[in-house]
Order: structure tokens, then C-alpha cells, then sequence
């Protein structure tokens, strides 16, 4: 398995996964677990990672409905400016694939930030580390586990 499910075996916390045939084809990894799994997409959160003011990086989870306010991420690590991280970048720190980062069991540990969208639901749906694997658990679980920070960082 993956180090996100190893990372929430060690941990005890209850999860479930889900699995669907990954199209290679697909530009947007969240959208399309959503739809081949029939998940409401507000429930289906994407783990992206930012730079902030070019010098350090860090991860916000935001639902895959939605756009992460690069302005309000800035603000929230502390920074001048947010930018899109570069995916060789991000897999670098992260030790996942892009269209596969999990939020857990990544090489570096990192800054995370969650839009408290998370809470409007029970169980929320993160990659599991790898194309067509999802992690199902509950928001609180997951914040724990990353030390998240929640903040309004979805538009």
C-alpha cells in the first residue's frame, strides 16, 4: 500500500478506500475521482502545493468544486505572495506524483492548510497516494494526522 494508508494504519484512525480506473488522459485528477466514484465533488478535497514568497512550500487541501485563493494562502502561511508550486517541486518534497499527492505520508513535512469546507461534511475524500485511489475519512482525522490549519482558502 501506499505511506498515506500506512500512515493511518499506524495511526489507528478509521478509513476506507476507493479505487476507480484511472484515465490517463485526464487534466483533472479530483474531478475525475469524483465522478467515476458518483462522489459528491464538495466532499472530494485536492492536495495542492504553493510557494510561498519563492522560498518554502507548503500543501492546502481545498475541495476540487472550488479554486484555492492564492491570496488567502499567502496570508495564512505568513507570506507576501502564493504561487502554484512546480510539480517536479512538489513531488520532490512530496515523494507522490501529481494527480497522486496525498496529504499524508509525505517525505517532507510541510505546512498544511485545510478549507474549513471540511466540515460541512462527515467523511471527506483525499488522494491516496497514488492515480485512482482515494481515502475516505473523517475531516478531524485528517487534521490531526497533518496538523492542518483550517481556513476559508476556497473561492
Amino acid at each position: 500500500m501506499t505511506p498515506a494508508v500506512k500512515t493511518l494504519e499506524k495511526a489507528g484512525r478509521p478509513f476506507s478506500t476507493l479505487s476507480y480506473e484511472h484515465d490517463p488522459r485526464s487534466p483533472a485528477y479530483g474531478e475525475e475521482a469524483a465522478e467515476a466514484l458518483g462522489l459528491d465533488p464538495a466532499a472530494v478535497f485536492k492536495t495542492l502545493l504553493a510557494s510561498i514568497d519563492g522560498q518554502r512550500l507548503v500543501v492546502a487541501i481545498v475541495p476540487v468544486s472550488r479554486k484555492l485563493d492564492l491570496k488567502t494562502l499567502a496570508k495564512a502561511a505568513k507570506g507576501r505572495k502564493a504561487a502554484m508550486a512546480e510539480a517536479e517541486a512538489a513531488e520532490r518534497a512530496t515523494g507522490y506524483v501529481v494527480g497522486g499527492i496525498s496529504p499524508l505520508g509525505q517525505k517532507k513535512r510541510l505546512a498544511t492548510f485545510i478549507d474549513d469546507s471540511c466540515h460541512d461534511h462527515s467523511q471527506i475524500h483525499v488522494s491516496g497516494g497514488r492515480r485512482g485511489l482515494e481515502i475516505t475519512l473523517a475531516p478531524d482525522d485528517l487534521i490531526a494526522l497533518t496538523d492542518a490549519q483550517v481556513v476559508a482558502l476556497a473561492r
